[in-house]
């Protein structure tokens, strides 16, 4: 039996959960900041399905952990070439101005 249980990784999984979801709440100006925080979410997310495929004896979690990480890597290039075609239009990254973008 390991010293850390189910319940240390999950109370670690809501409290990086309750960051990433503070730091959308508090700051929604800045697009890097808005990113890192939804990258909090996925990774929270992510040490909850690996604590319970440990902890139950299955694989799948652990599994279904690469696609979600494919997918976050994916939508993290995505945004970020997405902020640097934002800064070199507009030299300024404010949330509330792209909404204010004319194509």
């Amino acid at each position: 039996m390991s010293a850390i249980s189910l319940n240390h990784y999950l109370a670690f999984g809501a409290i990086v959960f309750a960051i990433g979801v503070a730091g959308i709440v508090i700051n929604r100006k800045n697009l890097i900041i808005l990113l890192m925080s939804i990258e909090l979410m996925l990774l929270a997310v992510n040490t909850n399905f690996v604590a319970f495929s440990r902890f139950l004896g299955d694989a799948s979690g652990q599994v279904f952990v690469f696609f979600i990480l494919t997918v976050a890597a994916a939508e993290s290039a995505i945004g970020l070439a997405i902020l640097v075609t934002l800064f070199r239009n507009r030299r300024d990254i404010n949330v509330e101005e792209i909404d204010k973008l004319r194509g």
